[in-house]
């Protein structure tokens, strides 16, 4: 019996993006990456509070979420249509630091890449509200996580 050898596929990076500066530095360098890498990106929107209006009791409430999140898809997809890179995106709700290691768990992702609020008082206090995302992929992940911090 003949031994085939098995090539793997190009490698995956999980990429963490939200709303944010920190979300568009963290995929611009994913992108950078994934073509040093010959790599193709999954790119992992984690939906939260901020992708719904204030008021739960609105009765378009859902609506506007959905209409959030597929703004925030258009906007990764316009920066990732001219890059030539294949590429594949989904918003899941849960925890933010779970569900990014869920995504590279289930890509089998080299690496997962995040962006970081960075440090500093204004940072210091966000994080009182909500935790940092970078922290919790660090203490849950196995595979490298590559912090990006802000410009």
């Amino acid at each position: 019996m003949p031994i085939t050898e098995v090539v793997p596929g190009p490698p995956t990076l999980v990429v963490g993006h939200g709303r944010d500066q920190a979300g568009d530095r963290a995929l611009a360098v994913a992108i950078d990456l994934a073509h040093r890498l010959g790599a193709r990106l999954h790119v992992v929107h984690v939906a939260d509070a901020r992708d719904y209006p204030v008021d739960p009791d609105a009765a378009d409430w859902e609506e506007q979420g959905r209409r959030t999140l597929a703004k925030d898809r258009r906007h990764v997809e316009r920066i990732l249509a001219a890059t030539g890179l294949t590429w594949t995106y989904e918003a899941r709700r849960g925890e933010p630091a779970t569900e990014l290691t869920r995504a590279a768990d289930e890509h089998d992702a080299l690496m997962l890449v995040v962006g970081t609020r960075g440090e500093g008082l204004r940072a210091a206090v966000s994080r009182m509200v909500e935790p940092s995302v970078s922290h919790g992929v660090i203490r849950r992940e196995h595979r490298p996580v590559l912090v990006v911090p802000g410009p």
